[in-house]
């Protein structure tokens, strides 16, 4: 059968006249099909899933009792645009309250239908054909694959444990920090766990300024630090000059799903922001703003949300290190990042995916692979357990399938 007449129509940045003929499989889909080879291979062996990378919980109660009052209210159904003044005001005192941030929620706050499209939307303020946008690898790839939208160009910074998993800025060579437009942080980061010091956002502020870049840090996991209380980039003097910092509702607030974040910084930055989205989608509906801003004004739920992942993530840490696994606990986030065993048994593992694919086909259980920056698995704590009795059962049911896998680390 012949190609369609559009088939010579889409655009290079997705493909151009090859655009889904294309045979590679994403590691996300090689590790569905594993998970279901593995149910139907071990029909009566539980799959244990430490690959989910969503909150396990839904929104507190009262998060969404106010939804449902807010979304039979008449005023609510129109379109938010930029967003309501009650979330703005909400998100800056919770700015106020968390991180001693000062923020104007008239003009350096901006809403956001999640993190995920403020990071889609940033660089088509900044990057022209030729520019550049560093960010860190292992990372969240939107950011990058809309500088390359935009004929932009990514420079990657590889995480190392040898830098602590901070990126080696210094290494990046002077033509590339010449076209360099923006920085793209994550810090807590994902998948490492590393958490921000100040003399780390400092060297940033100033590397900025000097090369005259703009700084984008999202700040995704922030409510999920375990290190020390929570760094937002913006309490570092100097930083509102030089970016933005995103946050989400998702990770610290249980609300995967809800879509609904904000940006905020140098009120110019937030402008341009504002600018872009206003021509891309006409704002979250104003119900979920309104649940949005009153899980905001509410402390406790992030206070426990990091609780819960703290304690599970000590567990997993102890699991792990007495099957052999170098880990320790993570700065923040839920995710524990950890190097690849060599092999098991026999069997050699050249990278993260072959070891990450031996777990799901042989042991039923589920990571993620990462071999950006050398061979690492990262576990989550988001698996499904509805009480502590089921967290330790779950650990106990691990620890006996990796002692009897024979790896060797």
């Amino acid at each position: 059968m012949s190609d369609p007449y559009f088939q010579q129509l889409f655009a290079d940045r997705i493909g151009g006249a090859e655009y889904g003929k294309g045979t590679a499989i994403y590691k996300f889909e090689k590790i569905k099909r594993a998970k279901r080879k593995a149910l139907a291979d071990f029909p009566d062996r539980a799959l244990l899933d430490f690959g989910i990378g969503d909150n396990d919980e839904m929104a507190p109660q009262s998060v969404r009792d106010r939804l449902a009052l807010e979304v039979h209210e008449p005023a609510n159904r129109g379109y938010a645009d930029n967003g309501i003044a009650q979330f703005k005001e909400a998100a800056a005192r919770f700015m106020n309250r968390n991180f001693a941030v000062e923020l104007d929620p008239v003009t350096e706050v901006n809403h956001c239908i999640g993190s995920k499209t403020a990071l889609a939307m940033l660089p088509a303020c900044f990057i022209n054909p030729g520019d550049v946008t560093l960010m860190t690898a292992p990372g969240y790839p939107v950011a990058g694959t809309h500088t390359a939208y935009y004929g932009g160009s990514v420079y990657r910074l590889p995480l190392l444990a040898e830098n602590d998993f901070f990126p080696d800025v210094a290494g990046v060579p002077a033509d590339v920090l010449a076209k360099t437009k923006l920085l793209v942080l994550n810090y807590p980061n994902s998948p490492t766990g590393k958490v921000a010091t100040r003399e780390f956002y400092e060297q940033m502020i100033e590397l900025a300024h000097r090369h005259q870049f703009v700084i984008v840090q999202d700040a995704a996991h922030i409510m999920l630090t375990f290190e020390d209380e929570p760094l937002s980039f913006l309490s570092v003097p100097g930083a509102k000059d030089v970016g933005v910092e995103v946050h989400s509702l998702s990770k610290g607030f249980n609300m995967i799903g809800w879509r609904i974040g904000w940006v905020c910084g140098h009120p110019t930055l937030v402008r341009a922001f504002a600018d872009v989205k206003d021509n891309c989608d006409s704002g979250q509906f104003m119900a979920i703003q309104k649940a949005a801003a009153q899980a905001l004004d509410d402390d406790s739920i992030p206070v426990a949300t990091r609780e819960k992942y703290r304690r599970r993530l000590n567990k997993l840490v102890t699991m792990l290190t007495q099957c052999g696994f170098q880990c320790k606990m993570p700065g923040g986030s839920y995710f524990l990042y950890t190097p690849i065993p060599k092999g098991a048994g026999s069997e050699r593992f050249e990278n993260a995916e072959q070891a990450s694919q031996h777990l799901i086909t042989q042991h039923s259980i589920v990571t993620v692979p990462w071999d950006d920056a050398g061979p690492y698995l990262r576990f989550s704590v988001t698996y499904e357990a509805p009480t502590e009795a089921d967290e330790d059962a779950l650990m106990a049911e691990a620890a006996a399938r990796l002692q009897s896998a024979s790896f060797e680390f």
